[in-house]
């Protein structure tokens, strides 16, 4: 049985799924004729593939993590006290508040990213132009002129798929926004280098370079890359794969060769 996709994203649904031929299955349309989130029993039909980066989300994430907790703290420390009322209402009150300012930062985060994409596929920014010429600055400074191939998906014969921002014969790139100065300059952290690792295996080029390119979102032009040694795509990439394994045995999805 074969299910009618879409790469439509769904906001209720974070696990982004792909067909084995690198196509992305984000939605599938429902009985009543309006597409919805793909769900791990449509990826059993379909055989789908699960992304690189539902896989690597089966590991805790310090950075995002401690980011969370220093919006919840700073809701809590700035969110006025109503009189008489509550703690338990408070602590909601915070929640929410924090989860709001994450959401918002979040889509600021998303329209400087689909900026910067969007100059690789020909366009013309109408917002964050500082942003985007900073971040096209670096690229050609670190890797020179190359026909870079923006968002290009893949499915991987070993069971995952991925959509990747950047690409070329050189280097595999992934684009980051981040509130940072130069006082601040962000760090890679294991999840970075785990979904670069596997989007160069799920690319067939295993030996290319990888990089994390941070653009900050408070310094318009600011650019920081975390460019990772081989070394550290080795041990990423056997990372990857412990987690690949242990996200195919706990969903009991087994329709691929999984690494080992």
């Amino acid at each position: 049985m074969s299910l009618l996709i879409s790469d439509k994203e769904h906001p209720a649904e974070s696990t982004h799924w792909y067909t084995r031929d690198g196509i992305p299955a984000y939605s599938t349309l429902a009985k009543n004729g309006t597409f919805r989130s793909t769900t791990l029993r449509d990826a059993r039909t379909s055989r789908l593939l699960p992304s690189v980066t539902t896989i690597t989300k089966s590991a805790s994430s310090p950075g995002l993590e401690n980011w969370k907790l220093e919006q919840m703290l700073m809701a809590a420390l700035t969110l006025p006290r109503i009189s008489d009322e509550p703690t338990s209402d408070f602590m909601k009150r915070v929640r929410h508040d924090s989860r709001e300012h994450g959401r918002m930062a979040a889509a600021r985060g998303t329209a400087i990213h689909t900026a910067v994409e969007g100059h690789y596929r020909g366009d013309k920014a109408k917002d964050y132009q500082a942003h985007v010429q900073g971040a096209k600055d670096a690229i050609a400074a670190r890797y020179g002129l190359q026909q870079w191939i923006p968002e290009k998906s893949f499915g991987s014969e070993y069971g995952f798929g991925g959509k990747v921002d950047l690409c070329c014969e050189k280097a595999v790139i992934d684009i980051k926004s981040k509130e940072f100065d130069e006082d601040t300059l962000p760090k890679g952290f294991d999840e970075n280098l785990m979904q670069l690792a596997a989007y160069r295996v799920g690319l067939g080029v295993p030996h290319s370079a990888c990089a994390n390119v941070f653009v900050s979102v408070t310094n318009p032009g600011l650019i920081h890359i975390v460019e990772w040694t081989e070394e550290d795509l080795q041990r990423g990439w056997k990372m990857f794969c412990g987690l690949l394994n242990y996200w195919y045995a706990k969903t009991m999805l087994d329709v691929v060769r999984i690494p080992v």
